[in-house]
């Protein structure tokens, strides 16, 4: 953020009752930002969320993984009085990936076509599948006009039968220190595509952000994602 043109880090906040030279509270945060970047887990960012809409803001660009349901709802609600970027991937590459994988899926008919989903991350991450690749997931199930939730098979063991049409696989793997991989392939009987993307540096999650952050400063309330950041064309 130094090196960013026209960009200050005017405050930072951890939890509550960390508070030292480097550290000020969530409420001095709020009064002098204009945009407050959250990377930290799901109970957190929904309370954040909310004491942000409350206060009539500053905006918020969220990178927690791991959001329940109601976790997202509550999300939504506040995105209705402070603007809001939600993505499980700030990589410029992961969001290209994204949109080439809902137009294959859109291109590509599911009784033709299966989807599975691969990934794998260092050996602290939490949550899985990975918000990146349920990002995707929902992008190629978006794209084919079905729920994620009703086509989603999140892990296979034993006997268990032939693989039903439509569905989309995901396998996670952690260990060691991976940044992240990930691959979305699409393969009928005759052929197989693959669409992959790897990190190789965190600080390209950093950058994502701040590209993200600029561009929600000052935007009318509501909740975007990385798409609306890059301008990507979305189906009404």
């Amino acid at each position: 953020a130094k090196a960013h043109p026209g960009m200050v880090v005017a405050a930072a906040f951890d939890r509550a009752e960390i508070i030292n030279d480097r550290l000020q509270t969530r409420e001095y945060a709020m009064d002098t930002c204009e945009v407050i970047l959250d990377f930290t887990i799901a109970s957190a960012s929904v309370e954040l969320a909310k004491a942000c809409a409350d206060h009539g803001g500053p905006a918020l660009v969220i990178g927690s993984t791991g959001l329940s349901a109601a976790d997202e709802r509550v999300l939504r609600a506040a995105a209705k009085r402070i603007p809001i970027v939600r993505s499980g991937n700030y990589s410029l590459g992961i969001n290209v990936l994204q949109e080439l994988v809902r137009q294959a899926a859109r291109a590509l008919p599911a009784a033709d076509w299966d989807i599975e989903i691969t990934e794998a991350h260092h050996r602290r991450k939490i949550d899985a599948p990975s918000g990146t690749a349920l990002m995707l997931g929902e992008a190629a199930a978006g794209a084919r006009g079905v729920a994620l939730d009703d086509v989603a098979v999140r892990g296979r063991d034993g006997i268990t039968g032939p693989r039903v049409e439509g569905t989309i696989g995901f396998s996670v793997l952690r260990g060691g220190g991976i940044v992240g991989e990930h691959a979305v392939t699409f393969a009928s009987e005759e052929e197989i595509i693959t669409f992959s993307h790897s990190a190789r540096d965190r600080s390209l999650f950093a950058r994502g952000a701040l590209q993200a952050a600029l561009w929600v400063r000052g935007r009318e309330r509501g909740l975007y994602d990385m798409a609306d950041v890059l301008g990507f064309a979305k189906e009404v």
